[in-house]
């Protein structure tokens, strides 16, 4: 089902790019981590009773091509792809997973401003699938006994700033919301979805014009 789901949007993701009559395309590659909010367990009786989750190591992966805008704004259509690696976990008894890997999907539409300048902050929306892929063992040893994998919608907001260095090169700083349902935990958590805070850096390359 994930396959089919990604399947469906990364050929989503190439028709919206393949239409547009861009001019301009980039590649970029940025490395940071992922902040998500604690949750509470509710009618939980050992201590703690919280869900406390680590700031994973997480990359993005993206491709842009520009589709309106010659001077102060530029519209362009992207395909922001994210990898959380490692999502520790946390709570007061042994009854969650020890971890989970995350992947988000999200073709949008981002906007840049001041482009005809070397520095250009920028907006970004869109949406895609999200999919969670939690460890075989709990948080303090045995077996976990929940299903290894689940997939979601995900809403994707985001801004930042790109700075150009050289002509076909620059650099990006990012913050973005994916905004999903839950990773399948073993309890019932205080929410239905979560927002998955993405704070990274990385380069961005210029090809095509």
């Amino acid at each position: 089902m994930f396959a089919k789901r990604l399947w469906l949007v990364a050929l989503l993701a190439l028709v919206m790019l393949q239409v547009a009559a861009a001019q301009d395309n980039q590649v970029s590659g940025l490395i940071g981590r992922t902040f998500i909010s604690d949750q509470g367990i509710p009618g939980a009786t050992f201590p703690n009773p919280i869900i406390h989750f680590g700031n994973g190591l997480t990359f993005e992966g993206n491709y842009s091509r520009r589709v309106l805008g010659q001077g102060f704004s530029r519209l362009w259509l992207e395909v922001p792809t994210e990898f959380n690696y490692d999502e520790d976990l946390a709570t007061g008894a042994n009854v969650i997973p020890k971890e989970y890997k995350s992947l988000f999907v999200a073709p949008s539409a981002r906007v840049n401003f001041f482009s005809m300048t070397a520095i250009s902050p920028w907006v970004s929306f869109g949406g895609g699938i999200g999919y969670f892929n939690v460890s075989k063992d709990l948080l303090y040893g045995g077996n976990n006994p929940s299903k290894g994998s689940s997939v979601t919608g995900a809403i994707q907001f985001g801004g930042g700033l790109d700075v150009r260095i050289r002509p076909s090169w620059g650099v990006r700083a990012a913050v973005r919301d994916f905004w999903t349902g839950v990773p399948n935990l073993n309890v019932n958590g205080d929410r239905c979805r979560q927002h998955n805070y993405f704070v990274g850096g990385g380069v961005i390359y210029h090809f095509g014009k």
